[in-house]
């Protein structure tokens, strides 16, 4: 099987979480979708900025916890919020039923045994903790006690007794398999109060999801897998280069009015733009909102950043000026409602600016790459550092089409706990990135991190969450399969320079869970190198 990607579409390893980023995990926000439409537009990946409230900080990372301390299997004991395992005086029965999205059921029935020595043990802590006139503690008959304390209480504390008691017992069965902080009683508690009530016994079911298999479609297909991947050539060296140059040059020219002509290349345009659709019935006729911009600042030479064939039938306008055009949306339009749809553009021209721009020769070559002497030098720099652009764009790009390729390679029967922990960490994500652009109030926070504003981001993004986590878990198996390793300094190293970010910016850190990221981080690289080292990868300039 062959994929094919967009070197565009980045591949994000945070150093604070191993999950990778897919392509279109977040809409690139732009002021005029129409105009700045370019369907190489790179989309930003999800970071964690470290600069923020503390108040807001401690509400996100109450929405985050890495994948890993919850996929890797937790002891009975931690998957039920640490009680210990009791001795009991009987056995309790224990039925395992298997249901979808990894989730077991266990059916446990207590016998009358157990329920009566938890009654014994409830009422002598009842008894120490009385305080009846005339009766030493301890020493209050049964009745009195019943009497003072209320049967309902004495029966509701029994009943809780016996979970605590009997609950670690049950999940033994899936000691190992359990994901922590997925146990969840749903026998109602009422109900379990009147069967023990009545019959002195008890029973009740426990839901728990467990770590999810990974099923390879093709058991070896990640051994030989085979890539072609897009490369932009927009991002060559050579033509990066070239193109840096230019628009560090364009930054030193002044911006002048012009007066005695129209709208041509190289000028800069204030526009106000409006689109309605056409048809013969004017009633039918609506507005494209998407096309609507007041005040839009268009770069002429930006032309390929918008709407294909827009520049040219706007040449020649004049400050002050309004042109009227048809537009037929192309096919391969973004928006799949407006492909093909016949619009009539108007666009008025507010402003029209030319750049008066210094002579490109020896004498700014110190402005145009500080401590550079002569024109040569600077594109000797500048095309250093797009050549190590270039090879960091086209590394990630190899990387996120290999996660692609993973991703439908696997079937994986994946537990909702599991998928809301990620929806919930990618949530956080967007929310940080958010309050490091725009200052939230308290009010504008709360609406954001409201249930029902995550709920509404989980089943928005369910799929890319979905293949997230499928290719975070099969990256977890191949890394297993083959026997992968990284060194322990690589880990301490890693683990310390995170710690020592969290401290330079005065934030609090649990840094068992920093490890854990980290050594996912670590994982991940390995078995990406791994994986890399064993495709047969192919490279198609677009």
């Amino acid at each position: 099987m062959e994929v094919c990607v967009n070197s565009t579409k980045i591949l994000n390893l945070n150093q604070n979480t191993r999950f990778f980023v897919p392509r279109n995990s977040i809409s690139h926000s732009l002021k005029n979708p129409i105009l700045q439409f370019n369907s190489n537009v790179q989309k930003r990946p999800l970071n964690y900025p470290l600069n923020q409230r503390s108040c807001f900080s401690r509400q996100i990372r109450s929405l985050q916890r890495p994948i890993s301390s919850r996929i890797k299997a937790a002891p009975a004991s931690s998957a039920t919020s640490g009680s210990e395992t009791d001795k009991l005086p009987a056995d309790i029965m224990v039925t395992e039923t298997q249901e979808p999205n990894s989730r077991v059921r266990l059916s446990v029935e207590v016998p009358a045994a157990v329920g009566e020595d938890c009654y014994k043990r409830v009422l002598k802590e009842f008894m120490k903790q009385a305080k009846i006139p005339g009766f030493r503690p301890g020493k209050i008959p049964e009745s009195i006690l019943l009497n003072y304390v209320g049967e309902e209480s004495v029966q509701k504390a029994t009943v809780e007794s016996i979970l605590k008691r009997t609950l670690p017992h049950a999940m033994s069965t899936v000691t190992g398999r359990a994901l922590r902080d997925s146990v969840r009683i749903i026998t109602k508690f009422s109900d379990m109060e009147k069967s023990y009530s009545s019959l002195s016994s008890l029973s009740y079911d426990v839901i728990v999801d467990v770590a999810p298999e990974v099923k390879w479609i093709s058991e070896n297909g990640y051994k030989s897998m085979k890539i072609v991947v897009e490369i932009d050539h927009d991002i060559e060296a050579e033509k990066a280069c070239e193109q840096e140059i230019k628009r560090r040059h364009k930054s030193l020219g002044t911006l002048k009015i012009v007066t005695d002509r129209g709208l041509q290349v190289g000028d800069l345009a204030v526009l106000d733009i409006s689109a309605t659709t056409i048809d013969q019935d004017e009633s039918k006729v609506q507005k494209v909102p998407a096309a609507e911009s007041k005040g839009f600042q268009f770069d002429t030479e930006d032309d390929d950043k918008v709407l294909p064939g827009f520049l040219d039938s706007i040449i020649g306008i004049r400050q002050g000026e309004t042109k009227s055009f048809p537009y037929v949306f192309p096919e391969t339009w973004q928006q799949e409602t407006l492909r093909g749809v016949e619009a009539q553009f108007t666009v008025e021209c507010k402003e029209l600016f030319y750049r008066d721009l210094p002579e490109l020769n020896d004498s700014i070559a110190d402005k145009l790459f500080p401590g550079c002497t002569d024109l040569n030098q600077v594109k000797e720099s500048l095309l250093q550092k797009c050549q190590e652009m270039e090879q960091a764009a086209k590394d990630q790009a190899t990387d996120t089409a290999i996660l692609d390729q993973l991703c439908k390679m696997v079937e994986i029967d994946i537990p909702q706990s599991l998928f809301e922990e990620q929806g919930r960490q990618l949530y956080g994500a967007r929310l940080l990135e958010i309050q490091a652009n725009v200052k939230l109030n308290e009010q504008q926070l709360a609406t954001l991190s409201s249930p029902k504003a995550v709920n509404e981001f989980l089943e928005n993004q369910r799929e890319n969450i979905i293949n997230l986590i499928k290719q975070n878990l099969a990256v977890g198996d191949i890394f297993k399969r083959e026997n992968l390793q990284f060194s322990t300094e690589e880990l301490v190293k890693e683990v310390q320079n995170s710690v020592a970010e969290f401290k330079r910016h005065k934030q609090e850190y649990d840094e068992e869970r920093v490890r854990e990221q980290v050594q996912d981080v670590l994982e991940g690289a390995k078995v990406l190198e791994w994986l890399k080292e064993h495709a047969d990868i192919q490279y198609v300039t677009r």
